[in-house]
């Protein structure tokens, strides 16, 4: 019997789940935004996508993502550190309309096969017209 060639969950992303938990695959949600296809409408659209970002491993998208004013120079990720899901708990502001937004998570991960969560309000802010994450209260 021949042996069945699987595709591991990263590779090119087709039809996997996006990370954020938003429901579309992730070439259609995070994924686009993550190749430049789209940009974040709203603070919360940002929030998920930087989170998929760390997910994913995309470091480049957090630090084009990042304000100018509280960017690090560089970002180095921990591979042990694997985010598994993100619940949304509030929002204040960061709509279409809106200059700032504050978005309220519980980001889920496993770290050395431990589960664990980091809980966080983070503030964003608009830099030339597009949400960038400023910090996190």
């Amino acid at each position: 019997m021949a042996k069945r060639k699987t595709r591991r969950a990263g590779g090119d992303g087709t039809g996997r789940p996006c990370p954020c938990g938003s429901g579309p695959a992730y070439e259609e949600c995070c994924g686009a935004l993550h190749q430049g296809r789209t940009v974040a409408a709203t603070a919360e659209a940002l929030m998920r996508s930087r989170f998929s970002a760390y997910a994913v491993g995309d470091t480049g998208y957090l630090l084009r993502t990042w304000h100018s004013r509280t960017r690090p120079a560089r970002l180095a990720l921990d591979p042990a550190h694997r985010w598994t899901r993100l619940d949304i708990l509030d929002t204040d502001r960061g709509g279409l309309f809106d200059t700032t937004g504050t978005v309220e998570f519980r980001a889920h991960y496993r770290q050395s096969g431990h589960p664990g969560e980091l809980h966080e309000r983070s503030r964003f802010g608009r830099e030339d017209g597009q949400w960038r994450y400023l910090d996190a209260e």
